[in-house]
């Protein structure tokens, strides 16, 4: 981002909105299958993994970890750990599933390690839409998005209050 570019937009996403997308997310997915089990993609996956595994009672769910947010190598694509299983024939029969695909750069790392599998996300920005096979929602490429597990609730003082502190 430039230096004259405006600051990103940001969307605070609420337990209830992820909630429901991730049903929308096993609304899509009813018809096909049958799957062998779900891999999610940590750590943003997990939450929205255990929605889908409970709604359409699947039982095996495994990880596949990768770290591209690291705050001192931002974009260094890091694999933690591998879904073993999964990996048996590229992932095929196997759901990959994710909270949000941003620039595509883990989600491609995701597909070299499982090719085959059917890689499903709650949200998708236009940059990474490509490296899925299906999404719930848009997201514009210039929101941050702050899921509930990434964010803690907090008392925040009126902003009447705040301007006289502010001034002070």
């Amino acid at each position: 981002m430039s230096e004259n570019s405006p600051e990103p937009f940001h969307h605070a996403v609420t337990w209830p909105e992820i909630h429901r997308d991730a049903r929308l997310l096993v609304r899509k997915l009813m018809d096909s299958g049958p799957w062998k089990g779900i891999v999610a993609l940590t750590r943003g996956g997990l939450v929205p993994a255990a929605i889908v595994a409970r709604e359409m009672s699947i039982h095996v769910v495994d990880t596949l970890c990768i770290s591209t947010y690291d705050e001192q190598l931002m974009g260094t694509v890091n694999v933690l750990k591998l879904p073993e299983a999964a990996m048996e024939n590229g992932g095929e029969g196997w759901l990959l599933i994710d909270d949000l695909v941003d620039t595509g750069t883990t989600a491609k790392k995701a597909r070299e390690v499982l090719p085959n599998a059917f890689f499903a996300t709650v949200y998708a920005k236009p940059d990474g839409q490509e490296t899925t096979d299906l999404y719930v929602h848009e997201i514009d490429q210039d929101i941050w998005v702050h899921f509930p597990w990434d964010t803690e609730q907090q008392y925040v003082a009126p902003m009447s209050k705040r301007a006289k502190t502010e001034k002070s």
